[in-house]
């Protein structure tokens, strides 16, 4: 059985840029194959998210339910959101995500887990973070909810009630999959978690 090929032995030969959009970039990669000839990837551009876990002192997650046009329907998922602010560490987005979407604030923050949404055709990166002792707050100064947003339910449900979900098929945003399985499994077991400034 031969060997797997090092990062290094997929060189990008060119790449052309296909559609620029608000959010994405779609780009055409003519990649070298570590076996020899070239082979063309389309690769989408993403300027990466963050997702909440934020879990109150009874065990309780918020969940919020949106409806997600790419799917046509109401997803459950955490509070969450691009990483679309130029220069802005993704912890000081996950605490503008939280603060804008269901008026929270959190005394404590940790890193749970990073993800690749897609990586079979988007280069997407989830930040997934604890937040705990949680408050209420203000909406940031100058935020105005709009389209989507305006017709979300937000929810407060037992992290164990939340996670039965997950199996059960009602929660499939990945984020949110992957971010309530591993706040559980964390609770459950101690599990030790990276610094907060990790990516």
């Amino acid at each position: 059985m031969s060997e797997p090929a090092a990062e290094g032995d997929y060189r990008v030969l060119g790449t052309e840029t296909v559609y620029e959009g608000r959010v994405i970039t779609l780009v055409r990669d003519t990649v070298a194959m570590p076996g020899g000839g070239d082979s063309v990837r389309e690769v989408v551009r993403h300027p990466g998210a963050v997702a909440v876990v934020a879990l109150d002192d009874e065990g309780q997650v918020v969940l919020l339910r949106q409806y997600r046009h790419p799917v046509g329907g109401y997803l459950w998922e955490l509070p969450a959101g691009l990483r679309d602010a130029d220069g802005e560490p993704p912890l000081e987005t996950a605490k503008r995500e939280l603060a804008e979407e269901v008026r929270m604030a959190a005394e404590r923050w940790s890193l749970l887990t990073t993800t690749f949404s897609t990586p079979g055709f988007c280069d997407e990166q989830v930040l997934v973070y604890l937040a705990e002792g949680l408050s209420d707050v203000d909406r940031p100064e100058g935020f105005t909810v709009e389209h989507e947003e305006l017709d979300m339910t937000v929810e407060l449900v037992p992290l164990a009630e939340a996670v039965q979900r997950v199996f059960d098929g009602a929660i499939r945003n990945s984020a949110a999959v992957v971010g309530l399985l591993a706040a559980a499994q964390h609770r459950a077991a101690g599990t030790r978690l990276r610094p907060v400034d990790a990516t």
